[in-house]
């Protein structure tokens, strides 16, 4: 069995729900739940295994550079989440389908809802800590698309919007302690960092690691001052509550604390803090859930309170007190996910959930009621339901802890938590379900449907088995749970429904008791909490959120000036600042390379590209001059690749140079020609300064490299070209096959580059900037806008361009060419159509699309890499072989080709969206339309014979 497809089957299947519910709410319903039936069929597989007491592993290569690998673990803790995860998720799966309207978009819920499913699988699963939070944030983000499912809910989308934020934050400072859990452990993989407890613990680096990991799970487990979240998250239907503040999101805090427990547990920060921390969350959840009216209010707040126990117990640091937690945790999944589907019924059939329009509902829904009850009961700590069990075990491990030195503390304040869950739910029991029968409910309420209580039946049933017969029904789960979490034997101890007359027993009467008292002086207590001013965490979270976005505003104002001039500055600045950091503080020593000789010509262009420099300085303030004098730059730079015998980057570096300065020569004709604004004399100076420094460090670079002798890899490339890519091109095998994902990365970057210039133009067509656009224009344009003889020649050289784009192509890889320098010659024949013969006539002739062009290139390329994959080889590793042809001789094929041709195409679409955009923009371009016709020249009608003469003025 490869436990690899526990959390992989929700996950690949979570978009099938999506695409049957074409077929009804019932088959999707039915495609959903076929993958979690399978994962819990795989976990059902591997149970004899796991209670066997071995650990199943399944490992596959990710990122192995930093770590990160695709590894899964099954023990007893894993498996204990891994199936109430599953197994509640599928009795959501069946009551959703219930719950939901015929209006709600049912398939996109289960597609939400196996999102979520999977990453919680993959949590509990995971080996790799790294892999651990790539699936802790997957649950942040689709428990954000589940708590905002109903979209039209401002609630809905608030609770969500507030999950995402506090959850978010707390998975970025868990993934910044796993990193240092990683670093002090010396690996990424729990089942080697869960060996490594004494390491972790004497780390000076504990304590840091320990803060942002505890900070990563209260914020999940909405512990207290994270609480707020979960309330607000109530806005979600019913189903996600029952599921996510049942057996997963909310969960997923605790497991990371009992996962972590060997390595991290058991020092006085842990002990300090977190049992703290679940004390003041269990005792403040419970005291706001007692004066709530809403019932999912109730229920949330209790779930805060619940959170806090396991949290406490956790804390506590002793095996009894793990073995106690895990049984709450059993415990409270079967109750709470029971407890809110009964609320959905509720709410389903009387049309509220306000307990102060409710009461009586008992005898008019006796099956639904009944089921609630022994959930409420459970949640209260009644004897002979499960909830009684983990209680007592809870109040028997406080009363032997002692906290800061006191004896009293913790057992006093857990006992004040237990009264407050005593109270709460027997308000509840009590103005919903019992009492007298009302008649004024919003909708006459019955039972529901069996798919509606069904699954709340089922839960109630280890509620009450349990309750019963603990050994029986929970006591394998449990030790095989909590040797999981302590890592070693556990003492002795049993789950029994009577443990004699301990202090347990008599705090639990203390907390029946003063329940009753406490929901009977309710009245005198909710004056007194009026009374006594308090923070609304909503309120408080919001105001952070404003101050947040405000200082954001603030920041950005006063960063992003919209002044490129000050951008470069502060960029170039800081290199240089780096630099000389650097080259002060570190040694240097003179490199002892010969310089090459100076020969005349190299002197000329050398003093050519200085004058060509300081013109442009100068000159800077006409655009077309300043473009001339910047293309001479780069052909000096492709004389310098010729010098160096290097033709393939001088024929790429002219392509280039040409393309651009066409390109960019056709946007300076929708501006002015002079600069409309100058900068001030002392910016002027300010930035020369910068720039000579700048060049001066940046030359002295170049030198102080190029002076030094090193081991070059050129050697390898030109030993290797041949045998190992099938090609004499060093350069082009280097760019399609030893630096193939280089190259790839760089046109998908090229392409967005395209797409970038596409919307930023787009937004010239209309608005402000279409007037700011116009306002610039020149007024005068050329007499003769496309002159006949530069017409003729363009049209002429077209097919020869393309046959020697095509030529340049296909001689590459043994040649100087190669895709990318073919796509910039065509580019270049189809950039001269357009300037001589205009826009309107080349778009009217040209049948290519450029976005299409764009996604073929990426496309051809990603496939060509993929193809490696089917013969097992890494991605984009090519092949080639040599073939014979009677007529044509022996010739060579290589893959790399195909890599090549989706250069080819990215380029050229590159050119042509470009191209395409900026003739929207030229509004002016065809002012005198080019005429059709031979050479584009209107000629009389040719007279046929016996023909009938046309009237003076008109055409055949």
């Amino acid at each position: 069995m490869n436990i690899a497809l526990l959390p992989v089957l929700p996950l690949l299947a979570a978009f099938l729900p999506s695409l049957a519910i074409k077929s009804g709410r019932t088959i999707s319903a039915i495609v959903a739940a076929v993958p979690t039936v399978a994962a819990l069929f795989l976990l059902a597989a591997a149970a004899p295994r796991i209670y066997g007491g071995e650990v199943l592993t399944a490992r596959y290569e990710w990122l192995p550079q930093i770590g990160l690998s695709f590894s899964v673990f099954l023990d007893g803790l894993g498996f204990f989440f891994a199936a109430m995860i599953l197994a509640i998720g599928l009795l959501v799966i069946v009551y959703s389908r219930y719950y939901l309207s015929p209006n709600d978009p049912m398939g996109r819920f289960y597609t939400y809802l196996l999102l979520f499913q999977g990453a919680m699988v993959g949590v509990v699963v995971s080996d790799n800590v790294l892999l651990l939070t790539v699936f802790w944030e997957l649950t942040s983000l689709s428990s954000f698309l589940l708590i905002g499912y109903w979209r039209a809910v401002p609630e809905g989308r608030q609770g969500a919007r507030m999950a995402l934020v506090v959850t978010g934050g707390g998975g970025l400072m868990l993934m910044a302690g796993v990193l240092l859990l990683g670093q002090i452990a010396g690996s990424y993989e729990l089942t080697e960092i869960l060996q490594r407890g004494d390491v972790i613990k004497n780390s000076p680096l504990y304590l840091p690691m320990l803060l942002l990991i505890l900070g990563g799970a209260f914020t999940k487990s909405a512990q207290f001052p994270f609480h707020f979240w979960l309330p607000h998250a109530m806005a979600a239907p019913t189903p996600v509550s029952a599921y996510l503040h049942s057996a997963t999101m909310v969960k997923a805090g605790v497991f990371l604390l009992a996962r972590l427990w060997p390595v991290l547990a058991g020092t006085e920060a842990w002990f300090l803090i977190v049992t703290l921390t679940g004390l003041v969350t269990m005792l403040v959840g419970a005291w706001i859930a007692f004066f709530k009216d809403d019932l999912k209010a109730i229920l949330a707040y209790s779930t805060v309170s619940h959170l806090g126990l396991m949290t406490m117990m956790l804390g506590i640091g002793t095996p009894l007190a793990a073995v106690g937690a895990v049984f709450h945790i059993l415990n409270h999944a079967t109750f709470k996910a029971a407890l809110f589907m009964s609320v959905g019924i509720v709410d389903h059939e009387t049309g509220t959930r306000d307990v102060k329009r409710l009461g009586g509902l008992l005898r008019l829904m006796p099956i639904s009621a009944s089921l609630a009850l022994v959930a409420t009961g459970s949640m209260a700590g009644l004897p002979l339901l499960n909830g009684f069990l983990s209680k007592e075990m809870m109040l028997e491990t406080v009363g032997h802890t002692t906290y800061a030195g006191n004896y009293w503390i913790l057992p006093t304040l857990a006992t004040a938590g237990a009264l407050l869950s005593v109270a709460y739910s027997a308000r509840l029991a009590m103005l919903v379900y019992l009492g007298p029968v009302r008649h004024d409910y919003p909708h006459h309420p019955h039972d529901p449907p069996v798919g509606l209580w069904l699954p709340v039946a089922i839960l109630v049933v280890p509620v009450i088995a349990i309750g019963l017969l603990p050994a029986f029904f929970a006591g394998p789960v449990v030790e095989r749970t909590a040797l999981a979490v302590v890592g070693a034997p556990l003492p002795s101890y049993y789950l029994a429904l009577w443990h004699g007359v301990t202090p347990a027993l008599f705090m639990s009467i203390v907390a029946f008791i003063g329940g009753g008292a406490v929901l009977a002086a309710f009245g005198l207590f909710d004056r007194l909490r009026l009374s006594v001013p308090r923070p609304e965490a909503k309120r408080l979270f919001d105001a952070t959120v404003s101050a947040a976005v405000e200082g954001a505003r603030d920041l950005i104002g006063a960063l992003h000036t919209e002044s490129l001039t000050r951008y470069f500055a502060v960029i170039v600045v800081s290199i240089v600042a780096v630099g000389m950091v650097g080259f002060f503080t570190g040694p240097y020593e003179a490199g002892d390379r010969p310089l090459l000789p100076v020969n005349l010509p190299a002197l000329i262009i050398w003093i050519s590209l200085v004058a060509t420099c300081l013109a442009v300085v100068v000159l800077h303030a006409n655009r077309l001059l300043t473009l001339i004098l910047t293309s001479i730059v780069g052909l000096v730079v492709s004389l310098a690749f010729i010098q160096f015998s290097a033709p393939d980057l001088a024929l790429t570096q002219i392509s280039v140079e040409v393309v651009m300065t066409i390109l960019m020569l056709l946007a300076l004709n929708l501006l002015p020609r002079t600069t409309p604004r100058e900068s001030g004399r002392i910016r002027r100076i300010r930035d020369g300064v910068v720039a000579c420094v700048a060049g001066l460090g940046l030359g002295g670079l170049s030198y102080a490299v190029m002076t030094r002798n090193f081991q070059s890899i050129s050697e390898y490339h030109l030993a290797q070209s041949k045998p190992g890519g099938g090609g004499t091109n060093v350069v082009n095998v280097i760019l399609v096959d030893f630096r193939g994902f280089d190259t790839f990365g760089e046109i998908i970057v090229l392409c967005i580059a395209a797409l970038a210039i596409y919307a930023l133009l787009d937004s010239s067509l209309r608005g402000a900037a279409a007037q700011r656009l116009a306002a610039m224009r020149q007024d005068t344009e050329a007499a003769d806008a496309h002159p006949l003889m530069l017409v003729i020649v363009t049209r002429v050289l077209l097919p020869l361009a393309l046959t020697v784009g095509v030529f340049i192509f296909l001689r590459g890889h043994n040649q100087p060419g190669g895709g990318f320098i073919a796509g910039l010659v065509v580019a270049i024949a189809l950039l001269m159509q357009a300037m001589a013969s205009g826009y309107t006539w080349t778009a009217n002739r040209l049948h290519l699309n450029a976005h299409t062009m764009l996604g073929l290139g990426v496309l051809i390329a990603g496939l060509t890499g993929l193809a490696a994959l089917l013969f097992a080889r890494p991605f984009l590793t090519s092949t080639f072989g040599y073939f014979h042809l009677p007529v044509i001789g022996e010739f060579e094929l290589a893959s790399a080709m195909a890599f090549d041709t989706g250069v080819f195409f990215a380029v050229v679409g590159t050119v042509l969206l470009s191209l395409a955009q900026i003739s929207r923009v030229q509004a002016r371009a065809e002012r005198k339309p080019v005429p059709e016709g031979p050479s584009d020249i209107r000629l009389p009608p040719v007279r046929v014979f016996n023909a009938p003469t046309p009237a003076y003025g008109k055409e055949d």
